[in-house]
């Protein structure tokens, strides 16, 4: 949240008088009580004469293109004559009499720029009438300048100080459970803590941020409002104010706040919900009263309404999108965003203010649904203090009279109750047990205090604290606990290391993975870690059944995007997602690897047990046999060159024999004999598909992609991929370490001429059998066909290792095992042994 220095500590300084703070000292105090700051930054320096001046004339010059003003404005003696200065300005917004910001010859604005005099459109401009991105309070182009109330100052007096710009801006960085920091308010009582400051609240005495309340009494009700329980709303107010100046603009104070925290001033009706937001933490509304017809109706969207929010987009609602509605239909989406039929216009006379509090998940998965995040959004998911219903509306109502005439009409409608928070008993000694830091029960109790809890004691060391309204994220004694101690400093607890305790280190699972990952990573892959979520339509773009396992997905309730609402059963979508990315820019020799967990669903929706206390025993069978079964995965993705091309000679493509080999690597590192058979499995291209077998289950897949999901994908042809089950994969822990021999080993060579269509893996496992206990390894290293052969036979050469454990091998024993594995290739293959 951006805000200004001067703002927070002139809140604070209501009930301080004399307190001041530097800028570091006020970083450090944000840091003290938990928020950590993005930076802060001062208002970009203006240097040289910078004054007030009063607008005398204005000659108003139509010759050009566009409007332009020569003016005459008295700046006093700042000019050292005490003349009239002549400038000429483009701006509307101003007239006779108004008082105005003026640069004049010699100072410099914020971007180095010099102003001088100089002629122009056929007049001498001696200086410059200022906005407020000129003079860097805003980045935000407008085209208005400032004007100041009558009683700032005299013509010729210095402004700087006068116009807040020797501020401070502060981005700090609120985390989501802290929403009621997203205010003024909040950050003040933070500050009283961090300085030991009292601290007076605005949402209960509005003249600490200097303002009256002239609210009349409430007496009656404005209009009805049927506020139905489908949309889990708490409370909703109005107030209107009749017979408003449709021309007026907000005050400078009002709009430099605004400006400050990045808020760009529209019209005073809707600069006054900005300003009660940011000051209180209130989001509220403006509607334009003339064009609401009748009652208002608070309900649950049909699926397909129609609606243009504010910023004119045309929206189709979801069912669970909650909406304000009048006679003539939709006014307002419900916590995110107001529509255009009832906005705020240049004739508008008549305000409702509108301030409800709202179901913080309606609003999150609304603005997340649309893809709409509004400043309302970010504080209404958080949670809103309830209790300032009221007051944020009889600020908004008075500031709208002062700004802008009219009457306060005297009825409100208030639907809904402020619910009564929860009341947490807790030990007093709890903080000191868990920080192991000592605290008294003074300590406690005024820590608590300070952040607004009532609290009672029993005097036996058992507190019943009860949290104040704005704090819906106080619900157990751990959370009463983590106030005392931010509140008492962090930085005041010890640090201990813990003393390892002794063991075996990894597990062989453990051990497994982290083998299976450096294997693919020494062999040239690069891991990524591939997202959980995956595109609704997946499935349905690689064409599998509607009975394919991978089907039975887990959906998730909450989704961050709605079109990736399902947790992944496979880990190639993702894969292949990044591998997308790396070929739209321009790296197109590339091979990943990804080792994961997948998700697959069991049994029907999990229960959602209350968290006051432990389920029962039935409850909590229930939560395990419905969470999703998540086996461990891997998964290879190439395409491209794998050996790339240069002076060396020509590159070799990343073949469906190369994703096949990634599993080979895969079954190496956790110590399986992987089989490799033909087969057709989708995505995969159905002749160039292998699937891994180990101890006869498949575990997985590998080969070339199927054309049509590659052209859906928009990925290169011939791109491959493996997947396989580490889960499902043995665990075999080698213990203890194998004896290896000292002898030396022979080598021998065997050619097997057998049938083309018999695979050449299966042609090894027998020669591997059939040479016996002597065979150390055996490996393919040809292929070869010719007419000698006859059409349809292919000769496998094999190198065979022979090793003995215990001595040296003869010639003639390892001839004779090479002869056995002919034989028995002979007679399960009819094999025959070349030359």
């Amino acid at each position: 949240m951006l805000i200004a220095q001067n703002w927070v500590t002139g809140l604070l300084g209501h009930s301080n008088p004399g307190w001041s703070v530097t800028s570091e000292e006020l970083d450090a105090g944000y840091v003290r009580v938990g928020f950590e700051t993005e930076g802060y930054e001062t208002i970009p320096e203006t240097t040289g004469p910078l004054v007030i001046g009063r607008v005398e004339t204005i000659e108003e010059l139509t010759e050009f293109k566009k409007p332009i003003r020569h003016c005459h404005v008295n700046v006093g003696d700042a000019n050292g004559t005490g003349e009239l200065q002549s400038i000429v300005c483009g701006a509307r917004n101003f007239a006779e009499g108004d008082l105005v910001v003026v640069c004049l010859p010699g100072a410099v604005l914020p971007g180095n720029f010099a102003i001088s005099a100089r002629e122009t459109y056929g007049r001498t401009s001696a200086g410059m009438i200022c906005s407020a991105s000129e003079l860097g309070l805003t980045e935000k182009q407008n085209s208005g300048i400032i004007t100041l109330p009558a009683d700032y100052g005299q013509p010729g007096d210095e402004v700087r100080q006068l116009i807040g710009l020797d501020d401070t801006v502060f981005d700090v960085n609120v985390t989501p459970d802290r929403g009621y920091a997203l205010s003024a308010r909040g950050l003040s009582r933070e500050l009283a803590s961090a300085f030991n400051l009292t601290f007076a609240d605005p949402a209960q005495d509005t003249s600490v941020a200097g303002i009256e309340l002239a609210a009349p009494a409430v007496e009656g009700t404005l209009i009805e409002v049927d506020l139905r329980e489908e949309t889990k709303a708490i409370r909703f107010g109005l107030r209107k104010v009749s017979g408003i100046d449709p021309k007026a603009e907000s005050p400078y104070w009002l709009q430099r706040e605004l400006m400050l925290s990045g808020q760009r001033p529209v019209n005073a009706a809707t600069d006054v919900t900005n300003y009660v937001m940011l000051l209180l933490g209130q989001p509220m509304h403006a509607f334009d009263a003339a064009k609401i017809q009748g009652n208002l109706t608070v309900r649950n969207a049909a699926a397909g309404e129609k609606f243009e929010t504010l910023d004119h987009v045309k929206r189709e609602l979801g069912a669970e999108d909650v909406v304000i509605c009048d006679e003539s239909g939709i006014q307002s989406m419900a916590g995110v965003m107001g529509g255009t039929r009832s906005e705020i216009s240049d004739e508008t006379t008549e305000v409702y203010f509108e301030a409800a509090i709202w179901d913080p998940i309606t609003v999150a998965r609304t603005s997340r649904r649309h893809k709409l995040s509004s400043e309302a959004s970010r504080r209404f998911e958080r949670g809103v203090d309830p209790a300032i219903v009221e007051v944020s509306l009889d600020l908004a109502v008075t500031l709208l009279v002062e700004i802008a005439g009219g009457t306060i009409e005297a009825g409100r409608t208030l639907v809904g109750e402020v619910p009564a928070m929860p009341t947490i008993t807790m030990a007093t000694s709890h903080p000191s047990k868990l920080a192991g830091v000592e605290y008294s029960e003074d300590t406690v109790i005024a820590r608590l205090r300070e952040v607004g809890c009532t609290v009672d004691t029993d005097g036996q060391g058992t507190l019943s604290v009860t949290p104040p309204t704005w704090r819906n994220d106080i619900s157990m004694p751990a959370d009463l606990v983590e106030e005392v101690l931010r509140l008492e400093g962090l930085e005041a607890i010890p640090t201990i290391l813990p003393t390892p305790v002794g063991g075996r280190g990894l597990t062989p699972v453990q051990k497994r993975r982290r083998a299976v990952g450096h294997a693919l990573a020494y062999n040239g892959y690069a891991e990524i870690l591939p997202t959980p979520f995956i595109a609704n339509d997946t499935f349905d773009v690689w064409g599998l059944e509607a009975d394919d396992p991978r089907r039975n997905v887990v959906k998730v309730q909450n989704p961050l995007e709605s079109d990736r609402a399902i947790l992944g059963s496979s880990l190639l979508p993702s894969m292949l997602d990044s591998l997308g990315r790396n070929v739209a820019r321009g790296t197109r020799d590339v091979t990943l690897f990804g080792l994961q967990q997948v998700s697959f669903a069991r049994g029907a929706k999990s229960p959602m047990p209350s968290v006051a206390q432990r389920p029962d025993a039935a409850t909590v069978t229930e939560l395990l046999e419905t969470l999703p079964d998540q086996p461990l995965y891997v998964a290879t993705v190439g395409t491209g060159l794998l050996d790339l091309e240069g002076p060396w000679g020509e590159g070799r493509a990343y073949t469906f024999a190369d994703a096949i080999e990634s599993a080979r690597i895969v079954a190496r590192a956790a110590d399986v004999d992987l089989e490799v058979i033909n087969t057709e499995e989708l995505p995969w291209h159905p002749g160039r598909c292998a699937a891994l077998l180990v101890d006869g289950q498949v575990v997985g897949h590998a080969g070339e992609l199927h054309p049509k999901v590659l052209e859906a994908l928009e990925l290169p042809a011939r791109t491959c991929a493996m997947e396989l089950n580490i889960s499902a994969l043995p665990v075999r822990e080698s213990l203890p370490a194998p004896v290896l021999s000292a002898f030396p080993a022979l080598h021998q060579d065997i050619a097997l001429v057998v049938e083309e269509e018999i695979p050449a893996e299966k042609v090894r496992k027998v020669v591997e059998e059939g040479a016996g206990p002597l065979l150390e390894s055996v490996e393919l290293f040809d292929i070869y066909r010719s007419e000698q052969l006859r059409e349809g036979r292919k000769s496998l050469a094999f190198k065979l290792l022979f090793r003995a454990a215990d001595r040296t091998l003869t010639d003639e024993e390892a001839s004779e095992a090479r002869l056995k594995a002919a034989e028995l290739a002979s007679e399960k293959f009819g094999a025959e042994m070349r030359a």
